[in-house]
C-alpha cells in the first residue's frame, strides 16, 4: 500500500467513533493493523477498527 493511500484510508478511520470494515478492504485493513496503524474489533460480528497513537502519529506527522 502506497503512503497517500494509507493516509487516506487513516483519515477515514479517524473520522469515525468505529470505523466498520468494508467488503472486499478487509486486505487493507490487516496491512494497516500489522503496520500498528490501527487495531480491529473481531470480537463483533461486524468488524470495525480504531486508530493506534501510532497511526494518529503516521497520519498528523507524515508529509
Amino acid at each position: 500500500m502506497e503512503r497517500a493511500e494509507i493516509k487516506s484510508l487513516l483519515e477515514v478511520i479517524d473520522q469515525q467513533v468505529s470505523s466498520s470494515i468494508l467488503g472486499g478492504m478487509d486486505e487493507q485493513y490487516e496491512e494497516l493493523e500489522n503496520l500498528g496503524y490501527i487495531k480491529i474489533n473481531r470480537e463483533a460480528v461486524q468488524w470495525s477498527s480504531s486508530i493506534t497513537p501510532e497511526g494518529m502519529n503516521f497520519l498528523h506527522n507524515e508529509e
